[in-house]
């Protein structure tokens, strides 16, 4: 296979495979064809107005200033006195979409749909403004349309202000919310005058619904803890006290309104949202009205996390629901069918009814979710050969019907008491039912992606030592035949596969995962005899060593796979790394070397163990961060100059780049300094900052090809773009990562000369631009794992260091510190003088880790190290074999004898 052919084929494989996470993990919860189930008793309300406060953390609103003035009067009042409040419990992603979506439909929406940016329904689905009389809605244009896209008829009314509004610049994003209000009050004054409207307004089952984007919109553009943030809680507040003043003026008092408060997610003191820091996930619950039980007392709180003290709140009955409990809630409260796909429990504790109708309110809830499970199991058994179905046990179809039957049988005789017990045993039932069908196909999805990795890195195993050990055999006729033989077997395999998938009425992506591990094993079984030979000289190599690799495989591709749980493990990592000068006997041979690289590893290994958001602005560290990279380029070039002075384009283009360095640190400071003074962003600051982005992609190009100016110039391009995007520790993190980097380049080249590698040639010396010599290019070591073993470290110290996924609001710059490190690879590659082409094989074997690790979430990831392990360990052997001369000639007489 050519280099080219095994690239893309490498390419296609990990694709494919990185797009069956969708597939096996990401698929859409919901189900249709249920039946709507309704309470046959009147409801308490006959309308709710629902207020969300985008973005408002629980703290936020229950804790008191510091004087001990609380932000939120009205509110408080009503926790102490006339409603029911708690903490509402949201679950990642943090989003305003999910966040809605669980709050009005009452499922958590399939993480998959924020590949189309949480903006359009990815499945229609219902909500409690579908299944209301008539519902109206005031907010931000990002929201509310997605909501009557998904309801049936025109009941559904929108009223939202333009986009151009939602400024996250602005500094005073609370017209956004003022404007709500205004527009509610404006329409229920109109609305006295419109008969028709008036009528509507009057019938029972209405939604009205208040989005209130102001508090988000402050939040992250001034932080959580900011001025405008908390007195946008304070005007909320005075809005929410207004509109309900209004309300009850406009129906007279008659006490038939329920009132709901809550927020979508929350936000760390960083300004940003989207992960499961509690800042994220607590947010606030208050319900008051018709049907809502009034303020209770309590001394004894189930709750250990402290924060009713905190709150002064210690005396008042806390409520705390899941995010989707509270679509069941304002269901119950106006009457309203249960929204077909909610998975949300109804919190009896916030209904002030009788006990018959919270009986038969559970029992609605219960069978509407057991409605979805019945649906789910249906669908599951009709894409599945009868004799291969695996039926929910606790929830047979006899087992079904006499849960049924014996929960109306409860609440006929009147003991509602048991029949609430009996109805919410049910939902755990039917709820660990439905997800047991979701997850359904996993294990079988799993196992193909995990039987198509094995054979994929089996083949590069194969590959390597093919391509680099000069051990390829010419055909012969026999194993011409074997090879025909082989391809009709692998596919009358591939036959049988898509049939089965064709019975079972399966996706066309299942086609794709399943087939694509059997061309995959074709390519493996027909290098068997390259394999077999190789396996039986094995034992002539010294079991020690052998095992000694094996435990330093297993270590550190468990290292990089607990790191994705656990930042700290990197930390580990780099500590051990730091030995290893010592280990290899390089300190006693360079020991300023060695004692660079043991000093950058330490310093490194701090980043890991520092938080990764919720952080406070500090432009002191961007302005150490450009001193130490100052230091750092002037120290470089002082020592350059003694040993070969720069020639004059290269000295003008560093002294211009470090003078650009002082100018990208002093406008960040300048900016953070403006901002905080609500004086904007400075046009001096603007045109800096888009010019210094634009030049680095160019500036690197104007210097010398010489292997480190070359390196310093891109370094210091970077480190320009990197300062202005940086506003605390992680500032610090480029120039460290640089300096292991340099440290990496230097100690292989040590490494190199110490185990006699020919054509030594300095570092200084070597030219990006020269054409590697054919004749100096060597052939793949023992060594060469360990150095692509270090590149994926590195790549994922870059990638976990400061920044990730999780916390990309609050720090972007996340890909720099991927191309320092990719330059450095290249560094290394050219200077132990070994083709591209050879370490891109290595690195597709090394880097398939990262991909296991996607199944590994699920189906044990400690099966799917030792398994890596296993063959990570196959390579070290087969790469000692081909490099031991004595193995080697044995097995050339071994191959010509036969």
């Amino acid at each position: 296979m050519k280099m080219i052919t095994f690239f893309i084929v490498g390419l296609i494989v990990h694709v494919v495979f990185f797009l069956s996470i969708f597939d096996i993990y990401f698929t859409s919860p919901l189900v249709h064809g249920m039946t709507p189930q309704h309470v046959p008793l009147a409801p308490p309300a006959k309308r709710l107005v629902l207020f969300v406060a985008d973005g408002l953390r629980a703290d936020s609103l229950f804790k008191p200033d510091d004087n001990g003035t609380v932000r939120a009067p009205y509110l408080r009042s009503v926790i102490e006195e006339s409603g029911t409040w708690g903490v509402s419990h949201t679950r990642v992603p943090t989003e305003s979409r999910p966040g809605h979506v669980a709050l009005i439909a009452g499922f958590y929406e399939d993480v998959s749909a924020v590949a189309k940016g949480w903006k359009e329904n990815p499945v229609e689905f219902d909500s409690v403004f579908n299944e209301s009389r008539h519902s109206w809605c005031w907010g931000s244009p990002d929201i509310l349309p997605m909501f009557a896209k998904g309801a049936t008829g025109d009941h559904v009314y929108t009223h939202t202000y333009p986009p151009e509004r939602e400024d996250f610049a602005s500094t005073d994003a609370s017209r956004l919310d003022t404007w709500v209000f205004d527009e509610v009050k404006n329409f229920l004054s109109g609305a006295k005058s419109n008969e028709t409207l008036l009528n509507m307004l009057h019938e029972g089952q209405n939604v009205f619904f208040l989005h209130l984007l102001g508090i988000d919109t402050n939040g992250h553009a001034h932080r959580p803890m900011s001025k405008e943030y908390l007195e946008n809680i304070g005007l909320v507040d005075a809005g929410v006290a207004e509109i309900v003043t209004m309300m009850d003026d406009f129906y007279g008092h008659d006490r038939k309104t329920a009132y709901v408060f809550t927020s979508d997610h929350g936000m760390t003191n960083w300004g940003s949202h989207g992960a499961g820091h509690p800042s994220e996930t607590l947010t606030p619950l208050v319900a008051w009205g018709a049907g809502v039980q009034t303020a209770q007392r309590e001394r004894s709180h189930k709750y250990d996390d402290n924060y009713l003290k905190e709150w002064g709140l210690d005396t008042s009955r806390r409520v705390d629901v899941n995010q989707a409990d509270i679509v069941p809630l304002m269901s119950s409260l106006i009457g309203v069918p249960f929204p077909l796909n909610s998975v949300g429990v109804l919190p009896l504790n916030y209904l002030n009814n009788s006990q018959h109708f919270k009986a038969e309110s559970m029992y609605a809830n219960a069978i509407q979710i057991l409605e979805q499970f019945r649906v789910k199991m249906a669908q599951k058994k009709e894409t599945t050969i009868y004799f291969l179905f695996t039926s929910y046990q606790p929830l047979t179809d006899s087992k079904q019907m006499d849960f049924v039957r014996n929960a109306r049988n409860l609440i006929q005789k009147g003991q509602f008491d048991e029949a609430i017990h009996y109805c919410e045993d049910l939902i755990v039932q039917a709820m660990e039912g439905l997800s047991y069908y979701h997850r359904y196909d996993q294990v079988f999805l799993g196992s193909s992606v995990v039987l198509g990795f094995i054979g994929w890195t089996s083949y590069v195993v194969l590959f390597i030592l093919k391509t680099h050990a000069s051990l390829r055999k010419p055909p012969t006729n026999t194993h011409m035949v074997t090879e025909r033989s082989l391809g009709q077997m692998f596919l009358c395999i591939g036959l049988l596969v898509a049939l089965f998938l064709l019975v079972q009425s399966s996706p066309w992506t299942y086609y794709i995962y399943c087939l694509l591990p059997v061309p995959v094993w074709f390519s493996v079984m027909r290098e068997f005899e390259t394999l077999v030979g190789l396996v039986r000289a094995i034992p002539s190599l010294p079991l020690s060593k052998c095992f000694g690799y094996f435990l330093l495989v297993t270590f550190g591709i468990e290292l990089l796979v607990v790191s994705f749980f656990y930042r700290a493990m990197l930390t580990l990592g780099l500590l051990v790394l730091a030995l290893w000068p010592v280990v290899s006997g390089l300190y006693t041979k360079a020991k300023f070397r060695s004692l660079s690289w043991i000093l950058s590893c330490f310093f490194l290994a701090v980043f890991p163990l520092l938080p990764v958001v919720g952080r406070e602005p500090d432009v002191n560290y961007v302005i150490c961060a450009g001193v130490l990279t100052l230091f750092n380029s002037s120290s470089y070039l002082w020592s350059s100059w003694r040993r070969s002075p720069l020639i004059r384009r290269d000295r003008q283009l560093f002294i211009c780049q470090m003078m650009q360095v002082v100018l990208c640190a002093y406008t960040l400071t300048s900016t953070h300094s403006s901002l905080q003074l609500k004086q904007g962003l400075p046009l001096f600051n603007q045109l800096v900052s888009w010019l210094t982005l634009v030049s680095s992609f160019f500036m690197p190009l104007l210097s010398s090809t010489r292997l480190f100016h070359r390196l310093l110039s891109i370094l210091m391009s970077l480190v320009c773009v990197y300062l202005l995007l940086s506003t605390g520790y992680e500032a610090l993190f480029h120039p460290v990562l640089s300096w292991l980097m340099f440290a990496w380049i230097n100690i292989e080249q040590e490494a190199m000369n110490t185990h006699g590698s020919s054509n030594r040639t300095e570092l200084s010396s070597i030219d990006f631009a020269e054409n590697i010599d054919i004749t100096k290019i060597r052939q793949l070591r023992l060594d060469d794992i360990q150095r692509s073993y270090f590149f994926v470290f590195f790549i994922i110290i870059a990638f976990f260091g400061c920044g990730n996924i999780a916390s990309i609001n609050s720090f972007d710059p996340v890909l720099i510190p991927f191309v320092i490190v990719m330059c450095a690879f290249e560094s290394i590659q050219v200077s132990t003088q070994l083709s591209s082409r050879r370490y891109l094989h290595f690195f597709f074997l090394v880097k398939d880790y990262g991909s296991w690790l996607d199944i590994g979430t699920s189906i044990s990831h400690y099966v799917i190290v030792m398994s890596m392990t296993i063959f990570l360990m196959l390579l070290s052997v087969m790469m000692h074999i081909l490099t031991s001369k004595r193995v080697l000639i044995g097995w050339k007489r071994k191959m010509h004898f036969r």
